[in-house]
């Protein structure tokens, strides 16, 4: 595994996105990296755009990553990992969440879900892992973690032990959640093993 890497978080307002990030950046600095952390929520009420970028390594300046740099895509909806497509390169991965959350244009009726979304990437070369997150997170006993279930399935790559993360989580997230967090982090690290 590599031991330093760009991670590019996206999705849209209220899935959990700064969560997710926040857990494996505190994951990566307890396992003895340094790592910088940056965050876009601007329209997140709305149902926008969020993003955060996460840079680790064994010296880190900037959290910001360049288009073309992002190692790891974390996509939370589907047309969000082809939105970010100038940010990847031709070894990068994307781990996307199967759901999609219609865009108003689409819930009105005014446009259609593009079809084959995942294609575009796939169609780059570019390696994909589908995991159905929220069905997972549903499974585990709160939909509510399927930001988690995705933070289990990217931590099977990054150079972090499991029970790194899983403590993480315990200081984290208030203690009555926990136990649901933890078995939807497990789900997410077999889903994508």
């Amino acid at each position: 595994m590599r031991t330093t890497g760009n991670i590019l978080f996206s999705g849209v307002g209220g899935q959990g996105i700064l969560l997710a990030s926040e857990i494996t950046a505190y994951s990566l600095l307890a396992a003895g990296f340094d790592a910088k952390k940056s965050e876009v929520h601007g329209m997140a009420q709305r149902g926008g755009s969020v993003t955060a970028q996460l840079r680790y390594g064994d010296k880190v300046y900037s959290p910001l990553i360049e288009p073309g740099r992002a190692d790891i895509q974390v996509a939370f909806e589907m047309m969000e990992a082809v939105r970010y497509l100038p940010y990847l390169h031709k070894d990068s991965r994307v781990i996307v969440n199967t759901q999609k959350i219609l865009p108003p244009s689409v819930a009105t009726g005014k446009t259609a879900y593009p079809e084959a979304v995942l294609d575009n990437l796939t169609g780059h070369g570019i390696s994909v892992v589908c995991v159905d997150a929220f069905g997972l997170a549903r499974e585990a006993g709160e939909v509510r973690t399927a930001n988690i279930v995705i933070v289990g399935a990217l931590s099977v790559f990054l150079p972090v032990e499991a029970a790194v993360y899983e403590q993480v989580i315990k200081t984290r997230v208030p203690e009555k959640f926990r136990e649901v967090n933890l078995r939807a982090f497990a789900a997410g690290r077999k889903a994508s093993s």
